[in-house]
């Protein structure tokens, strides 16, 4: 009898159970929404053009050529192989200007998306875990935020504090920090009816452990998503900005500003302001698709089997 039971057993001792690791198991769900890779590639072009820029563009983005004012892109009749996308109404290459262009618009949507994303967990982890003392005031401070259009908020700081590349930092990180706020605080008092939470209390966890090591890491993956979408949002408030005359300030160049410098031109010479509007719109659609496929590799409900 001992010896049947343990040739049953035997097999199944044999067997190995393998599980997938996370950064596959991500891949899958990401690579699962064609997309998202294709947002990420575009993106990934994005980057390296903007890191490389100064062995990327034709030629320095200030640089004024001033026999080729108004040169349409190379492909179209009048147009030259040396100015593949057109110069502007100063001569200055487009294309070398877009490149340019990438490294601040990029900048301003990292640094605006840390300078909201940080604080923003701060408030709304202290909103969750002291709701009768710090959450009611924290949560109608965001509310009276969020009732303001967030392009007007942008604006109004940006009118106080000066136009600058700081400040327009400074403006869209603000807009954008309700949201965190919320989203925090809502992901954390979810969190906080867990048994891992009741069971670090138990154990003698304080507060902070409890905010921070216990409760934070499990809210990241919707925080993820919504800075990845915020990301996009940053790129297109610090384009009005720039486009108001609010933003950064010319010559420096950026997508938005290069949109409000060619407006007087947009009849008879068109790509002056399409280039800087295409470029735009690609990298916004780009960043929003890759939060979709975020949102399904890292959403357990929603990742399908690959």
């Amino acid at each position: 009898m001992t010896q049947a039971n343990s040739a049953l057993k035997a097999p199944a001792d044999d067997v190995a159970v393998s599980y997938p690791s996370p950064l596959k198991e991500f891949w899958q769900g990401f690579s699962f929404n064609k997309g998202a890779v294709a947002g990420m590639l575009f993106m990934l072009v994005v980057f390296f053009a903007a890191i490389f820029a100064p062995w990327v563009a034709p030629y320095s983005p200030i640089e004024q050529f001033r026999d080729h004012l108004l040169t349409p892109p190379s492909w179209l009749e009048g147009g030259s192989s040396a100015y593949l996308l057109g110069t502007d109404e100063l001569g200055r290459d487009i294309l070398s200007r877009l490149i340019y262009g990438a490294r601040l618009s990029l900048f301003i949507g990292v640094s605006s998306v840390l300078m909201s994303l940080i604080p923003g967990i701060v408030l709304g982890l202290v909103a969750a875990f002291f709701p009768r003392v710090a959450g009611p005031a924290i949560m109608r401070l965001m509310d009276v935020m969020m009732a303001l259009p967030a392009l007007l908020l942008a604006v109004a700081i940006v009118a106080i504090l000066g136009p600058g590349l700081v400040n327009t930092m400074i403006a869209i990180a603000v807009v954008a920090l309700p949201g965190y706020v919320r989203l925090t605080r809502a992901s954390a008092l979810t969190e906080l009816n867990r048994d891992y939470v009741t069971a670090s209390r138990v154990a003698g966890a304080g507060k902070l452990r409890l905010m921070f090591v216990t409760v934070l890491p499990n809210c990241m993956a919707p925080l993820i998503v919504h800075a990845t979408m915020s990301f996009s949002s940053a790129i297109l408030e610090a384009a009005a900005l720039g486009f108001l005359g609010l933003g950064v300030q010319p010559p420096t160049p950026e997508w938005g500003t290069m949109l409000a410098s060619a407006r007087d031109y947009i009849e008879r010479a068109w790509w002056v302001v399409t280039m800087p509007g295409l470029t735009i719109l690609f990298s916004v659609l780009a960043i929003n698709l890759m939060g979709d496929g975020l949102r399904d590799a890292l959403d357990p409900k929603l990742k399908r089997a690959a």
